[in-house]
């Protein structure tokens, strides 16, 4: 035992002494251990410090209070409700005729000794240094120490008087505006001076004002009411203290008088289930349960991290096997000395021990430093501050270990070849007769064919993601352990090589130790990277089969959505008119019932009496027969599956309309509408022209009109809809035309000319614009568009059609300039390994009068010689998860697909498009770009000109 020590202590102290020596590739490789080891860690401890106690989450709900009381809206009657108040309902059943439904005398219900805190929040358009900018309000003394840890003051103070506000970070960058600046909201008189900046711990990016309680939302709605517009009913609460907190039994008493608790001290401290009435009334306990990966996210990050081990051994262990190499005649006189195998695998070994405990020391630390460093960036982007910063003692020591682990392993084949060098070659410098083994590429062979079948039949059969993504990756494994005899086979071509690549070929197969690792690296990152790109080709030809256009090419539109839209849209009409080339403008309008200056989608509440709206009339012989069983008024089964299917495919009644989103069936514009919607038809033209209007969709054509009913008493339509009953309205025909069933609409059922409603007394309103441009709008042009848009008051739906545009266009960018960093980085340390280990010849090579150039020359080629073996193995390899993955994908999609077709739920023109498509662009990139620039990055970084030697002594 005491000999074992002293044996691995003496190997750690030789293990030291020859990192310390060889710097620069000591340095290597613990950077490339250390790398992952900083992002795993940061990842980590970015995890752990983003998630909420449950303390920390109650502070951001209920500040400093015992509870947040709120009312059920039950007009006093028992509600029950859930420890955490997640769920609740009343606690008896009512009829919808005596339906408790109305507001509960908060205040007055509390027990005695409770201390409350109004908070009421709404909403309002603010004006701002651009125009106005919607908003929320909220009503809140956020001086009270009650609030504290809701919000966070960043600058100035809160308010204290009616006329003053306080307003969010990102509403002061929003606005324009700074501390001392006047705001207000549109339709009030009085302004409010900002006095503060806040933030909310739980939402960065909120843009949100702070007045104190009854100084803004009451007198809105009033003055609102007062000019005849749609008013909204903000939503109060009340922060509450009392002695002793808020236990289970008075929650549930407070629940008897109709409201609902949120309390402290049972959100910590929870009732058994079986003493909440709400779990007893259902029968079944709601859980709230943090999200947790499931079981494929895990197989496939578990994957992920073990082909990053794999990758990082793969480019470590050349650089121990080089110093292995250097180091033979040290290692020799080991031996010679009495040392025996173990004590040279321990010498080896320990360099992989030592420099991955540093490796795991200066990782860990940096990942701390980083993501301390980093943290605040990271709240902005998800907009939401994390918790404490946490510091996981077991998990970093884990990650600590497996970068030694990963250490170890790297030095473990290096090691076990320097056990087995004789003594005497070791001594004299002779490398000896060194054949490649025959049964390693069989055995790759076997799980390169193993692997295929298997994600092929875990495509094709199993319809498992994880037997696929298992199988690409034994497949991946089997085309690594061929490495070292495909580098052979590739060393055939060099005879057809100049005299520099021929070298570097050579030199490549020669030392196929070092270059398989190497090639291996780069084999597994353009594998996944040609992975990823082909599964994302496919994908983007399924989405671009599937895409539908909302508009024509290069068109434009522009919807107001709010009340009194006529006010702006002057300006809003000139803003698109000055920012984009605009070629045709097309002014349109809507039908308005009641009040012209109701919203788009009319309104709600108390004034919702004013707004009506109206219905296009489709015939019955128009309706499709699957309509009435759906409904059920037909029986349970009217049509078998073979009449469904016949119905759903060769009957234009029941074919489903194209999701295109247009938030008006029916608008009123001239004939530039037409040429806007690319609708060349004279006949068409003519007839607007004439006072006729025009059928996009042919369901709504009754012989030679159009039905249009008019809609004042909404909520006595939305009954007779429920009841199927005809709604009440005035009803009006219209002389129509009908278009062609190939002419686009883009979700415009009918145009209609403004003459024809005026004749038809139909109440119109402004309602948009839509523009045909010379061309698409650039970036900075759509920018200003929306400032000025910004600027204008009024809430706005602006679309631009571009046509398909590719969400994977910059992630397959980022995987290939990815990919390309790893392979010219696995490349250049092949590159560097080499010339280290090939010194001799690079010297003797000098020596027979080789020009300078050819040591450059020669570097270059031997970087460009692995990364072009290896994208080219990686690129065949990638093919196989990719292709299995989409055959899967397309199995299952069309294997549901026939089962809803059979039984008539399914048309022939949903049958799912999966295509297998070839990234081009990313492989082209790859094959070609990636071992050029390689190759030219080692010629410009490597020295033509190396030291003189001497002659070795023999």
């Amino acid at each position: 035992m005491r000999a074992w020590y002293h044996s691995w202590l003496a190997a750690l102290r030789i293990a030291r002494r020859d990192a310390l020596r060889a710097k620069g590739r000591s340095l290597l490789v613990l950077a490339m251990i250390a790398l992952p080891v900083i992002g795993v860690s940061a990842a980590d401890i970015t995890y752990r410090s983003s998630q909420l106690s449950p303390e920390e989450k109650l502070s951001r709900s209920i500040g400093a209070a015992d509870a947040r009381i709120s009312d059920a809206l039950s007009k006093g009657e028992p509600v029950l409700q859930d420890a955490q108040n997640m769920n609740s309902t009343l606690a008896k059943e009512y009829a919808d005729d005596d339906y408790p439904d109305g507001p509960t005398d908060v205040l007055a219900a509390l027990p005695p000794g409770v201390r409350t805190l109004t908070e009421t929040q709404g909403s309002a358009k603010i004006t701002t240094k651009h125009g106005l900018q919607p908003s929320v309000v909220r009503e809140l003394k956020a001086s009270d120490p009650m609030v504290e840890g809701m919000l966070t003051l960043v600058d100035g103070r809160f308010p204290k008087s009616a006329d003053e506000t306080a307003v969010t970070t990102a509403f002061l960058k929003n606005s324009g505006l700074r501390i001392g600046s006047t705001l207000r909201a549109r339709q009030l008189d009085r302004t409010y001076t900002v006095v503060g900046t806040y933030e909310r711990p739980d939402s960065l990016d909120s843009d949100e004002i702070n007045v104190l309680p009854g100084a803004l939302l009451d007198p809105l709605q009033k003055a609102l009411k007062k000019a005849g517009l749609p008013t909204s009913s903000p939503g109060t609460s009340y922060l509450a203290q009392r002695d002793g907190g808020f236990t289970w039994n008075t929650v549930k008493e407070i629940n008897t008088k109709g409201l609902t608790v949120t309390s402290r001290a049972v959100v910590l401290d929870p009732p058994d289930p079986s003493e909440v009435p709400l779990y007893a009334k259902s029968g079944f306990v709601f859980q709230s349960q943090e999200p947790a990966l499931d079981e494929e996210s895990r197989t496939i990050l578990i994957t992920v991290v073990l082909l990053a081990l794999l990758e990082i051994c793969l480019l470590a262990g050349p650089a121990f096997a080089v110093g292995a190499r250097r180091s033979r005649r040290q290692l020799g006189l080991v031996g010679a000395n009495g040392g025996d195998r173990r004590h040279i695998r321990a010498i080896v070994l320990s360099g992989g021990l030592i420099i991955g405990a540093a490796a795991a020391v200066v990782g860990t630390v940096l990942g701390i430093a980083l993501t301390f460093a980093v943290q605040p960036l990271l709240e902005e982007y998800v907009g939401e501050r994390f918790g404490s910063f946490e510091l996981p003692p077991l998990e970093l020591l884990a990650i600590g270990v497996l970068a030694v682990a990963t250490g170890v392993a790297s030095a473990l084949l290096p090691a076990i070849n320097a056990s087995r060098q004789p003594v005497l070659a070791s001594l004299t410098g002779r490398r000896g007769v060194r054949r490649t083994s025959r049964v390693l590429p069989l055995i790759g062979l076997v799980a390169v064919l193993a692997g295929g079948a298997a994600a092929l039949f875990g495509s094709m059969v199993l319809q498992e993601l994880w037997v696929v993504a298992l199988g690409s990756a034994v497949a991946e494994l089997g085309v690594v352990a061929m490495t070292p005899a495909l580098v052979g086979l590739f060393g055939r071509i060099g005879r057809f090589l100049p005299l520099s690549p021929r070298l570097a070929l050579r030199d490549a197969v020669r030392n196929r130790g070092r270059t398989a690792p190497a090639v291996a690296a780069v084999l597994a990152a353009i594998a996944g990277t040609v992975a990823v790109a082909t599964y994302a080709a496919g994908s983007d030809a399924e989405e671009r089969a599937q895409y539908q256009a909302d508009l024509p090419m290069h068109s434009v539109s522009v919807w107001l959505t709010e009340e009194n839209a006529a006010r702006d849209m002057k300006s809003v009409r000139d803003a698109v008119s000055s920012t984009l080339p605009v070629k045709v403008r097309a002014d349109v309008s809507r039908i308005a019932v009641g009040n012209p200056n109701c919203s788009l989608h009319g309104s709600y509440g108390e004034d919702s009496a004013q707004c009506g709206r109206h219905q296009l009339i489709v015939p019955p012989s128009h309706v499709c027969p699957l309509e009435a069983e759906e409904k059920g008024e037909a029986g349970p089964r009217t049509f078998s599956d073979k009449e469904r299917r016949e119905l759903r495919n060769k009957d234009w009644r029941c074919a489903e309309d194209r999701p295109v989103f247009s938030p008006a069936d029916v608008v009123i514009g001239g004939p530039e509408l037409l040429k806007v919607l690319e609708i060349d038809d004279p006949a068409a033209e003519k007839a607007l022209k004439a006072g006729k209007s025009l059928v996009l969709k042919r369901a709504v054509l009754d012989g030679d009109t159009v039905g249009v009913r008019l809609v004042t008493d909404v909520e006595a339509s939305y009954q007779a809809e429920e009841e199927n009953r005809t709604p009440p309205g005035r009803v009006v025909k219209l002389p129509a035309h009908a278009l062609p069933d190939s002419v686009e609409g883009y979700g415009i059922s009918v145009i209609m000319s403004p003459e024809a409603a005026e004749a038809a007394k139909i109440g119109t309103a402004p309602y948009g614009a839509y523009y045909a441009l010379e061309r698409a709008p650039r970036a900075e042009e759509e920018q200003r568009l929306n400032l000025e848009l910004d600027r204008n008051a009024t809430n706005h739906v602006l679309m631009v059609e571009k046509g398909f545009v590719s969400d994977n266009d910059v992630m397959m960018l980022a995987l290939a300039i990815f990919a390309g960093l790893v392979t010219i980085g696995a490349a250049g340390i092949a590159t560097g390994l080499s010339q280290a280990d090939a010194e001799a010849d690079l010297k003797t090579l000098a020596a027979v009068g080789a020009t300078p150039g050819v040591r450059r020359k020669l570097s270059g080629f031997q970087c460009g010689v692995v990364a072009a073996m290896g994208v080219v193995l990686g690129t065949v390899a990638g093919f196989v998860p990719a292709i299995g993955l989409r055959l899967s994908q397309r199995h299952k999609e069309t294997s549901l697909w026939e089962t809803q077709y059979e039984k008539g739920f399914a048309t022939l023109a949903e049958k799912p498009f999966v295509p297998i498509e070839v990234p081009w662009s990313t492989l082209a990139l790859l094959l070609i770009a990636v071992p050029l620039g390689a190759t030219l990055l080692a010629m410009l970084v490597t020295r033509s000109r190396g030291a003189l030697g001497r002659r070795a002594a023999t």
